[in-house]
C-alpha cells in the first residue's frame, strides 16, 4: 500500500513538473510574441498614452479680384482649451476664463472638470483677448493661434463670395465652389506628458506646420461691383422694389465683372436677419429665412424673361429664315391664336410695319407671327441648340434650371406665348448667356468667376478654362441681331439706355409674376456694348416695383447710368494692359 502511493506521488510531481514547465513556456513565448512581434504597436500605445495633440488651423487661400484687391481674407484669431490633469488651480482657470471670455463659471467648470485628453473652451477668440489669457501663465490653459475669415468689404458681393463657417470650411458662393483650392491642411502641436497627464518640459513639443490654401483670382471688378450695387440699392429704394438685381459680363469670354442682389447681407456677420422682418418662432423658421436671405436671385431664381427674350425669337427666326428685316407686318394691337386674343402693349395697334420696326416697338403680334412660322418643332430644336434646357455651368452653387413645356405639350397658343417671353421660366444668368452666344458670333460661352489659382510663393498652379460651344447661331445672324438691337436703343422702346458717344444695343421687357392679376411686375432690361463688337453686357432686373413698372423707363437708365460710368473705366483698363 505504500509502495503504491509512493508511485502515485511520484507521477503527480512529474506531471505538475511539466505543466510547470509547459505554462512557463507558453508564458516565456507569450512574452516573446509581445516583446518581439508586437513591440511597434505597444509603443504606439505608450506613447499615444503620453502625448497631447492639438490642431493648428491653416490660413485659407483669399479671394483676389481683377484689379488685385482682396475680397476675402484673413484674420489671426484664438482657441482657448484646457487640458484636466495638468490644471492646478481650477477656481482661478474658472474665474480668469470665464472673466475674458464672457462665458458663464458654470460652463467653464463643466469643462475645466472634464477628464479628457484635451477640452476645448471657446475658438474665434479675438488675438488681444487670447494675449491677455495667455500672459497669466495658468497650468493646463492653451492658448492656440488660429484663422478666421475677414472680408474687408463687409455685404459686397455677399451672394457671390459666400463666407465660411466655424470650421473655416465654405458654406455657400465662391467659398464653396472652391473649397479644395482655397482650404489648405491643418498642421498639429504635439507635447509629451508623464503618467498624470502632466506636461514633460524637458520634452519640448512637436510640430507639423499647416499648408496654407491657395489664393483664387476671379473676374469679379470691385469698382463696377460697387458702382451697380450703389444703382441696385437707389433702385430699391425709389421704386420700393422687394429686390433688384444687376449682372455684367463680357459676352466673348464669360468672365462675370459684378453680380448685385440687393438687400445683400454682412459677410462677417451672415447669420443675422435684416432688421424690420417678422422674429422667426423657431429655429427651422430662422434657417429658412437665413436660406433665403443667401439666395443669390441672378442664378437660385427663375422668372419670366418677358419682351427681353424676343432676341432669342429673332434669333431663331432669323436663323432658319423664318423672317427677314424687310418683312412687313401688320399690328392691330392684338393677335388671335386658336381661341385666345393675345394684346399687343400697345392698345391701339402699331399698323403697318417692318421686322426692324417690330424689334423696335416691342411688338407682341409680330413676335407671335415670327414663332408660328418657325413652328413647334424647330422652335423647340432652337431652344435646345441654344442652350436653354440646360444649365449655364456658372461656378456657383445651386443653379436652378430652365422650367419650360414639355415639347408635346406645346400647341399654337403656348408657342405664341413663348415667343414673346411668357410661359416659361429662365435665370437670370441664362438670359445673359444666351444673349451674349446670340451679339458675340454664336459661341456660348460658361459665364464664371474663376481666373487662376496661385500658391503662398505666387506661382499660377491653375488657369481656369470654361466649355465653349460654337455656331449656336452664324455669324450673318449674329451680325444682324446686333443692328436690330442696337436700332431698339437709337429710336425703339430701349432709347433710355443710350449713352452718348458710344454705340449701345439692347432690349426692354416688363412682365407680370405669377398669378395673373396679382399687380406684381418684373421690369428689366439687357443692353450691351460697344453695339458692333461687345465687350460687356449688363441686366438689371427689378421685381415688383411700385408706380411705374415698364422696362424701358426704369430699368434702361439703370444700364445706361452704368454704362457711363464704367465704359470708360473699361477704356483705361484696356488701355493700361495693352500699354
Amino acid at each position: 500500500m505504500l509502495s503504491k502511493n509512493k508511485t502515485y506521488i511520484r507521477k503527480k510531481i512529474v506531471v505538475t513538473f511539466f505543466a510547470c514547465v509547459l505554462a512557463f513556456l507558453l508564458l516565456g513565448g507569450r512574452l516573446v510574441y509581445l516583446m518581439v512581434f508586437q513591440s511597434e504597436y505597444y509603443m504606439e500605445q505608450a506613447k499615444n498614452l503620453h502625448e497631447r495633440e492639438r490642431n493648428i488651423k491653416a490660413a485659407r487661400g483669399r479671394i483676389i479680384e481683377a484689379t488685385g484687391t482682396v475680397l476675402a481674407d484673413n484674420r489671426t484669431v484664438c482657441t482657448i482649451s484646457v487640458i484636466h490633469n495638468q490644471i492646478t488651480q481650477p477656481e482661478t482657470v474658472v474665474s480668469v476664463l470665464s472673466k475674458e471670455l464672457g462665458l458663464s463659471e458654470e460652463y467653464v467648470t463643466k469643462r475645466v472638470k472634464k477628464y479628457s485628453s484635451i477640452e476645448k473652451i471657446k475658438s474665434n477668440v479675438d488675438k488681444e483677448t487670447g494675449d491677455r489669457i495667455r500672459e497669466y501663465d495658468l497650468d493646463g490653459v492653451k492658448v492656440d493661434e488660429d484663422y478666421k475669415r475677414y472680408y474687408p468689404y463687409d455685404s459686397l458681393a455677399s451672394k457671390v463670395l459666400g463666407f465660411t463657417g466655424g470650421d473655416n470650411q465654405g458654406i455657400i458662393g465662391l467659398e464653396v465652389i472652391y473649397e479644395e483650392y482655397l482650404k489648405g491642411k491643418e498642421g498639429t502641436i504635439l507635447t509629451v506628458t508623464d503618467a498624470k497627464g502632466v506636461e514633460i518640459a524637458e520634452a519640448g513639443e512637436e510640430r507639423v506646420e499647416p499648408i496654407n490654401g491657395n489664393d483664387l483670382y476671379v473676374s469679379l471688378d470691385v469698382n463696377i461691383q460697387s458702382y451697380a450695387t450703389q444703382l441696385a440699392y437707389q433702385a430699391m429704394e425709389t421704386k420700393q422694389a422687394d429686390s433688384v438685381s444687376i449682372l455684367v459680363m463680357n459676352p466673348q469670354n464669360g468672365e462675370i465683372m459684378a453680380m448685385v442682389n440687393v438687400p445683400e447681407f454682412n459677410l462677417n456677420d451672415p447669420y443675422t436677419l435684416p432688421e424690420g422682418g417678422l422674429e422667426p418662432a423657431n429655429e427651422k423658421e430662422k434657417q429658412n429665412a437665413l436660406n433665403q436671405m443667401w439666395r443669390n436671385g441672378c442664378i437660385n431664381d427663375t422668372y419670366e424673361p418677358g419682351s427681353t427674350f424676343k432676341i432669342v425669337t429673332a434669333a431663331a427666326g432669323l436663323e432658319s429664315k423664318a423672317v427677314s428685316v424687310s418683312d412687313q407686318f401688320s399690328c392691330p394691337g392684338f393677335i388671335v391664336v386658336e381661341d385666345r386674343k393675345i394684346r399687343c402693349h400697345k392698345v391701339g395697334g402699331h399698323g403697318a410695319e417692318d421686322f426692324v420696326h417690330g424689334i423696335m416697338n416691342s411688338c407682341n403680334p409680330v413676335f407671335v407671327t415670327v414663332g408660328l412660322r418657325i413652328g413647334v418643332d424647330r422652335y423647340y430644336d432652337y431652344f435646345k441648340k441654344f442652350g436653354l434646357l440646360t444649365k449655364t455651368g456658372v461656378d456657383l452653387p445651386g443653379e436652378a434650371a430652365t422650367i419650360m413645356h414639355k415639347k408635346e405639350n406645346i400647341g399654337e397658343v403656348e408657342l405664341a406665348t413663348i415667343s414673346f417671353g411668357q410661359s416659361f421660366q429662365i435665370t437670370p444668368i441664362q438670359l445673359a448667356t444666351t444673349a451674349s452666344a446670340i451679339i458675340n458670333g454664336g459661341n456660348r460661352v460658361t459665364p464664371h468667376f474663376g481666373v487662376k489659382v496661385v500658391d503662398a510663393q505666387g506661382e499660377t498652379i491653375d488657369t481656369l478654362k470654361y466649355p465653349v460651344k460654337q455656331n449656336i447661331v452664324s455669324a450673318e445672324t449674329s451680325e444682324t441681331m446686333r443692328y436690330l438691337l442696337e436700332q431698339v436703343v437709337e429710336n425703339g422702346s430701349g432709347k433710355n439706355g443710350y449713352v452718348e458717344g458710344y454705340r449701345v444695343g439692347g432690349k426692354t421687357a416688363t412682365s407680370q409674376t405669377l398669378p395673373r392679376g396679382s399687380g406684381k411686375y418684373i421690369s428689366s432690361f439687357l443692353g450691351f456694348a460697344p453695339a458692333d463688337d461687345p465687350q460687356v453686357l449688363a441686366v438689371a432686373i427689378i421685381n415688383n416695383p411700385q408706380g411705374m413698372y415698364y422696362g424701358g423707363q426704369i430699368a434702361a437708365p439703370i444700364v445706361r447710368q452704368l454704362f457711363e460710368n464704367i465704359l470708360p473705366y473699361l477704356e483705361r483698363m484696356d488701355y493700361n494692359d495693352k500699354g
